[in-house]
């Protein structure tokens, strides 16, 4: 029988009830400032580990940058420093798996021997008992990924070399992300800790080796993080940054909170995934008309995360069909070749196309994000939430739904307009109060065909 590692924090920094919990994690990720769709993901995090009214919204920042990593990210290596039991070097539990509210997370055995064959670590169920640094991570993982395996570890006295060759052993491929828990500097009053964790944040962002414990909480496994990230030529970008006193706290004596994403090589150019889906869908259309073959092949890494398109066909400017996804459901390159299928064959309000005007037609691709639930207590706030332009909407009401793209703001710029064509579109009555209705946005990366001279 597996041993489990109970929720030891679940009711104080994180509900214990699993729909109160979802429901507070999916509010702090759709209060993310940018959620403008991803290709690929970070190789590792840095977040931070109090209660989610603390620093919840920080944390968010970083694990929405795992949002697309869904189905290829299969591995967690989790560090973060011991509040309660002190341990020499860095130890992993003994335990199985580790539960929460949300359900359980098996440990990865294979990993955990692998590391184990180390002398700095050990094997200590007491130092994971009642660490809070480990756990706060594990409901938002659940969220993005739904299934992974874990290798926690509860970071104690240890050198930067140490800690460094432990995440080297562990660093895997895209199946494996590295997530490091800190806070920044404890107890200060609030304008001297914005002093102090400025600089903190600058000497992260250089990839410091050697801050300290009064900057950072988890300065052990964070300098054995910034060592490997040199070495590789990692990449880092804030997210967002804060103190409790910007929270949920008194301004008197804060703690500071911060979020990263390391990326490891070349960011994908967005034109460039732009070419490539228009690609696989003018094949996969031209396939299904018999004038070439679908692509075959293993696909990069980002175009096996999950994804949700729109692809749009028109022909001398006209629409010529319209077909897409509003949630990630399959991989993005699967997604994009099935939608340009249906757009060209089986979208109802048009006649299938044909292979000779298959020359004339051209696509257009919308790679949409996760949407984000619109709140509101009324019309007005609605109206001043929408940002006409950039906000797709998914409106809903007793069963019946619609969408329109942000395209569709180039026609219908007044949100009144746009509200009332959405709510026809879905085939709401007229009647029905806004407010009885639920709402979703979202943005898109649009990528046009070059024009065929």
């Amino acid at each position: 029988m597996a041993t489990v590692r109970p929720a030891a924090v679940a009711g104080a920094f994180y509900s214990s009830e699993p729909r109160d919990l979802l429901a507070d994690i999916d509010e702090l990720l759709g209060g993310v400032a940018s959620f403008a769709p991803r290709f690929g993901h970070p190789k590792a995090l840095i977040v931070p580990h109090a209660g989610y009214i603390y620093s919840g919204g920080v944390a968010a920042n970083a694990y929405g940058e795992l949002e697309g990593a869904r189905g290829i990210v299969k591995r967690v290596v989790l560090l973060g420093p011991v509040h309660r039991v002190p341990v020499k070097g860095l130890a992993l539990p003994a335990a199985d798996e580790f539960a929460t509210p949300l359900g359980r997370i098996p440990i990865d055995r294979d990993a955990a021997r692998e590391a184990l064959a180390l002398p700095q670590v050990v094997s200590s169920d007491p130092a994971h008992a009642m660490e809070h640094s480990l756990e706060v991570q594990l409901p938002f993982l659940q969220r993005v990924l739904r299934e992974f395996t874990l290798v926690p570890f509860a970071v104690g006295d240890a050198s930067v070399d140490e800690v460094a060759q432990v995440i080297e052993r562990l660093w895997g491929g895209p199946e494996t992300v590295i997530v490091l828990s800190t806070d920044l500097s404890h107890y200060h009053a609030y304008d001297e800790a914005k002093r102090i964790d400025g600089a903190t944040l600058e000497r992260i962002e250089h990839l410091a080796t050697d801050l300290t414990h009064n900057q950072a909480c988890g300065a052990t496994p964070l300098n054995g993080l910034m060592q490997v990230a040199r070495s590789k030529g990692l990449t880092i970008r804030r997210l967002a940054a804060c103190n409790s006193g910007d929270t949920a706290g008194p301004q008197g004596r804060v703690v500071g909170y911060a979020s990263f994403a390391l990326d490891e090589g070349a960011a994908l150019a967005e034109d460039e995934a732009g070419r490539t889906l228009i690609e696989i869908a003018r094949r996969a259309i031209a396939a299904e008309l018999g004038l070439g073959t679908k692509p075959v092949g293993d696909a990069p890494a980002w175009l096996r995360q999950p994804g949700a398109t729109f692809v749009t066909l028109t022909k001398a400017g006209a629409l010529r069909g319209c077909i897409g996804s509003l949630s990630a459901a399959r991989a993005l390159g699967e997604d994009v070749a099935a939608n340009g299928i249906n757009a060209a064959f089986r979208d109802p309000r048009f006649p299938a196309v044909t292979a000779a005007e298959w020359p004339q037609v051209q696509l257009e691709v919308s790679v949409l994000s996760t949407p984000r639930p619109l709140r509101f207590g009324d019309e007005a706030e609605l109206l001043d939430a929408i940002v006409p332009g950039e906000d797709g909407l998914i409106l809903e009401s007793e069963g019946r739904r619609g969408t329109f793209l942000p395209q569709v703001w180039e026609n219908i710029p007044d949100k009144r307009g746009f509200l009332a064509e959405l709510r026809r579109k879905a085939g709401i009555p007229e009647e029905t109060r806004i407010t009885r209705c639920t709402l979703w946005r979202y943005r898109v990366l649009k990528f046009r065909q070059a024009p065929v001279h």
